[in-house]
Order: structure tokens, then C-alpha cells, then sequence
């Protein structure tokens, strides 16, 4: 596959990302998080299953062997991350949630790093320090006072659990013998049996749903549930994750750039925060080191020919 094609994926699986920030912020007004989420990933499961049958091909058989990390995947990013970012979307705006989720893989590299004993250079702990003042700067809206206050934006704090609980389903994902499409549907569907009772406890009337939220429905299940996943992964397998990585900054600035089509403003603080966050997630996820150590090697190279 060509690299054009590979970014192009990258590109489009951001921009629907970006979207479900969008969606979900008009679609939170008419429908509860819990049918958010559940509608959302139920539906995905019938084009899920036989995308992964397709594509991947995998070895069910492994199912048995991961039924414990799945049941967790499912708890974590299913169920928990989806209710919680849905639930957030009712008290920020869709550009401050993307902001502070944007700080996502840097705080996963710094948790391999205490869970999973990797190595934290120099460089990739001043940018975890540099995105952290970022997102302080994002929840206080660029009065780091407030941070002995405790007055934060309720959706702002709930974002933070995103990232913790997203951190979580990352770190368990790298133990999963099942390729990541077929593992998606699986831990999917454990997730809809687990969250089923909750969710027709609560009932829902899709009659009383405008032609928006019914719209916004299938978005989530055609775009950041199936497109993008499939977009993600192809591009993975292809330049490798740390290349990959670079694009989930995107995220941010697509969703800024729909919000600002479809009226909403952006403030100052929020780009400064922003430019923060994403200058310590290059440093936090070694990107900085990565193109040092490889100019170092061609600069050898050239010594040794």
C-alpha cells in the first residue's frame, strides 16, 4: 500500500473520531448516555463481526484464552469509556473534550511505564509535564488558580476519566492474543449482555427521536465504530504505531474546525491549552527521540560508507 493511502486512512479515521465529539454533543440533548452507548455498540456488532470474519481471519478458539482481558475491554472501553464521554458531552463543549482527550497517549506511555516497566526518557517526561500544564490550562480556562479551588467544568473532569479509563483498555489490549478488530467485536459484545439489563431498565422511545439523534445514531456505528477502527488499523499494521500516533492530533483540530462551521467559538485559552497538549504528547510519546536516534543512524551510516 502506498503511504498516501495509509495517510489518507489516518486522516479519515480521525475526522470520524472527531465527529462522534460533534454528533455526540447535539445527540446527548435527546437521548440519555446509556442509549448513546448501547445503541451505538449493538448495532455496530452486526457489521463488526463479519468485517473481523473478512479481514482478519482470526482463530476464535483464542476467545477462551482471553475471556478474562475481554470482559475487562468491554467494562473499560465499551461500556465505560462511551458513558462517560457521552455523559461529559452534556456539561462542555465538544472542542474542550477533544482537548483534553488529546492527552490520551501520552498518558498511556507514562503508564506503561509504571505498570508495565518500559523505560520514561528525559525528553518524554518534560512532555507529559508540558501536556498536564496544557490540560490544567483547559479545565481552569486559563486560570490555573482554580486548581486549589477544585471549580472545575463538571464535563472537563469527566473527560479526565476518560483518559484514565481509556489508559486502562489500552495497557489490557497489549495482552490480547486476538487481532484488534475481532477482539473490538468480542469485548462488544460481552459489553452489550453486560449492559443490556441497565439500558431496557431505563427504556427509551425511539418514536419521540428527531430525524438528528436518529442520524447521529447510525454515524456512531458506520464511522467511529466500524470506519474508523478499520482505517486505524490497517494504518498500524502498515507504518507502525508511533507513526500512526502522530495523527490522533487531528482529533482536536478537526473537531475544532467542525464546531467553528457549525457556530460554535473557540476561545484563546483553548488554543493555548491546546498547543500545549500537543507539544507534550510529540515529546511524551518519544517521537522527538525516535528522529533523533534515526538521524544519528544515517549520519553512521554515511561515516561507515
Amino acid at each position: 500500500m502506498k503511504k498516501y493511502q495509509v495517510w489518507i486512512m489516518l486522516i479519515l479515521a480521525t475526522l470520524f473520531w472527531a465527529g462522534n465529539f460533534v454528533m455526540g454533543s447535539y445527540v446527548v440533548n435527546e437521548m440519555d448516555p446509556v442509549w448513546m452507548t448501547f445503541s451505538r455498540w449493538f448495532l455496530a456488532l452486526f457489521l463488526l463481526f463479519p468485517i473481523a470474519y473478512f479481514v482478519e481471519k482470526p482463530n476464535w478458539k483464542l476467545v477462551k484464552k482471553d475471556w478474562h482481558y475481554l470482559i475487562l475491554n468491554g467494562i473499560l472501553g465499551i461500556i465505560g469509556y462511551n458513558l462517560i464521554l457521552y455523559s461529559a458531552l452534556e456539561y462542555t463543549t465538544s472542542t474542550n473534550a477533544s482537548l483534553v482527550a488529546a492527552m490520551n497517549p501520552g498518558v498511556i506511555v507514562v503508564a506503561s511505564v509504571i505498570l508495565l516497566k518500559e523505560k520514561l526518557s528525559k525528553m518524554q517526561l518534560l512532555g507529559f509535564i508540558i501536556s498536564l500544564i496544557g490540560a490544567f490550562v483547559i479545565l481552569t480556562e486559563g486560570n490555573i488558580a482554580r486548581i486549589f479551588q477544585f471549580d472545575f467544568n463538571k464535563g472537563d473532569l469527566l473527560m479526565v476519566g476518560t483518559i484514565i479509563v481509556w489508559t486502562f483498555y489500552s495497557i489490557i489490549g497489549k495482552r490480547l492474543s486476538l487481532p484488534p478488530i475481532a477482539a473490538t467485536a468480542v469485548s462488544a459484545l460481552i459489553a452489550m449482555i453486560l449492559f443490556a439489563p441497565f439500558a431496557f431498565a431505563q427504556g427509551i422511545n425511539f418514536s419521540e427521536l428527531s430525524p438528528l439523534a436518529l442520524t447521529g445514531i447510525v454515524y456512531f456505528v458506520l464511522f467511529p465504530s466500524v470506519g474508523s477502527f478499520i482505517f486505524w488499523n490497517i494504518a498500524v499494521r502498515e507504518i507502525g504505531a508511533s507513526q500512526s500516533g502522530v495523527f490522533l492530533n487531528l482529533i482536536p483540530v478537526f473537531t475544532a474546525i467542525i464546531s467553528i462551521s457549525l457556530g460554535q467559538m473557540i476561545t484563546l485559552v483553548q488554543v493555548i491549552g491546546g498547543l500545549f497538549v500537543f507539544t507534550g504528547v510529540y515529546l511524551t510519546t518519544g517521537l522527538l527521540d525516535k528522529r533523533i536516534l534515526a538521524k544519528k543512524e544515517k549520519a553512521m551510516l554515511k561515516k561507515s560508507s
